[in-house]
């Protein structure tokens, strides 16, 4: 790798990391934590590639970029940014970004990009996304906000097609937040000026369909579940669809956002989606992952949505480690709609500003001591507390975790994060056992007391006032 990167990011550490890995790769690298500094470079001509955060204590890095494409358009950008939100995938793409990587970035795909970079000219914006940026103030009702991969690639997927003249299908289960996506479309796009309305059953007249048309004329006609439509419902959809297509003015014609179940052409061959409306919908079809297959993101909603509970007026709370632990591993079959629902009510009935471990069991409807997700489930053959070997409780309770995301493969870092999961609880019962005592603990677990005290540090764990289990 060759070539002269300039990075821009207040935190020293990433500086550092970054520093020392191009210049390993050959690179040369000019590092500061200051957008002013950063822009001086660019006009003086510095540097092959650009990497920058975005919040920065000096202005926006995102803001900088058309400054940057305007000096030097053949100067690429990569983003990095800690606010892993649909709105930011969307303006890094908007601004023509090399890249964009959420915060914890993968290092090594972070030096595959910048080689990428270096080797060829940056990619051409799509002309379809020359559009303002859109508003910073958008607050959906739920959050579109993840660092899971598979969230990541569906704000990059919304952001190539945002403002793109293809309909559009989003696929995904109850509460994954479908819906919000459906109207980011909207809200997020150049036809945010004008207006939008939605399709449901209810709304299956002819007189209907022929005013909404009127009515969208630049916006957006949003398809709440074609599938739920009964024959002639969905009929009239494809009517509406062959009255938009024939429009003689295209530019100002609404364009068409629908919703669908997890597996939209399984509805298709089942007779309850027709084949002819279905694929006059899915000119992009984009699937929306469940809350189970985003495991790393549960923790970072929850306390999204209890701050925002806090900031609509209820008391402020966060949560404790172990209920933190318990809410990991929970399954939400309801979804991000169900983490909501669940946070708001925590927010209400909590005792206090941490709610605890009980607190959340309770809330799940889950009994004292046993975490629904944990442990297996002794009505459909699970294994016993009391009667089963360690090993056989550990193996079913894996099984189960990974028959919940539904045949697919679990979020990677599996190893380090069943391990971390183990440790935790390992270490809390053996410093009960041994009343806190570390010298004994050590003994007991049969590592080195330095060992203990490291590990109890890096997880927090505190020593005093434990309480002796024998």
């Amino acid at each position: 790798m060759d070539g002269t990167v300039l990075i821009a990011d207040d935190d020293r550490t990433i500086r550092t990391v970054l520093t020392q890995a191009l210049t390993r790769a050959g690179c040369r690298v000019h590092a500061t934590g200051s957008l002013s500094q950063l822009s001086k470079w660019v006009e003086e001509g510095r540097g092959d590639l650009v990497i920058t955060d975005v919040m920065m204590p000096d202005g926006n890095g995102i803001d900088l970029i058309p400054r940057i494409r305007g000096q030097r358009p053949d100067l690429p950008v990569i983003v990095i940014s800690a606010q892993n939100t649909i709105v930011t995938a969307i303006r890094a793409t908007e601004a023509a970004a090399f890249e964009y990587l959420p915060k914890p970035f993968d290092l090594p795909d972070l030096m595959t990009k910048a080689g990428q970079a270096l080797s060829r000219r940056p990619r051409k914006s799509d002309p379809a996304l020359e559009s303002p940026s859109p508003r910073e103030g958008a607050d959906p009702a739920m959050p579109l906000i993840g660092h899971a991969p598979a969230m990541q690639a569906l704000f990059r997927m919304v952001a190539r097609v945002l403002n793109a003249d293809l309909p559009v299908l989003i696929a995904g289960e109850p509460g994954t937040g479908k819906s919000i996506i459906a109207r980011s479309f909207h809200d997020l796009s150049d036809r945010s000026g004008n207006d939008h309305a939605v399709l449901t059953p209810a709304d299956a007249g002819e007189d209907t369909f022929g005013r909404i048309i009127e009515k969208t004329r630049g916006g957006t006609i949003i398809i709440e579940n074609p599938s739920s439509f009964d024959q002639a419902g969905q009929a009239r959809l494809i009517g509406l669809i062959e009255t938009l297509e024939a429009g003689a003015e295209r530019a100002n014609l609404p364009r068409l956002i629908s919703t669908a179940g997890a597996d939209p052409q399984r509805e298709m061959l089942a007779g309850s989606l027709r084949s002819d409306l279905y694929y006059r919908l899915a000119g992009v079809t984009i699937s929306v992952p469940p809350l189970r297959a985003r495991v790393d993101d549960i923790l970072p909603l929850a306390d999204h949505l209890l701050a925002r509970a806090a900031v609509q007026g209820l008391p402020e709370r966060k949560l404790s480690e172990a209920a933190a632990g318990i809410l990991r591993v929970y399954s939400f079959p309801g979804n991000v709609r169900e983490l909501e629902n669940l946070m708001r009510r925590l927010a209400l009935t909590a005792s206090g500003p941490e709610v605890s471990a009980d607190e959340l069991r309770e809330a799940l409807d889950q009994p004292r001591g046993h975490d629904a997700a944990v442990a297996p489930d002794a009505g459909t053959g699970g294994i016993s507390v009391t009667s089963a070997p360690l090993s056989d409780m550990v193996e079913a309770h894996l099984r189960r975790y990974f028959d919940l995301h539904g045949g697919e493969l679990p979020p990677p870092g599996l190893y380090e994060r069943i391990l971390h999961e183990f440790e935790r609880p390992l270490l809390e019962v053996a410093l009960d056992a041994t009343g806190g005592n570390q010298l004994k603990c050590a003994d007991l677990l049969g590592i080195n007391r330095n060992t203990l005290r490291k590990k109890l540090t890096d997880l927090n764990i505190e020593v005093t006032r434990r309480r002796k289990l024998m």
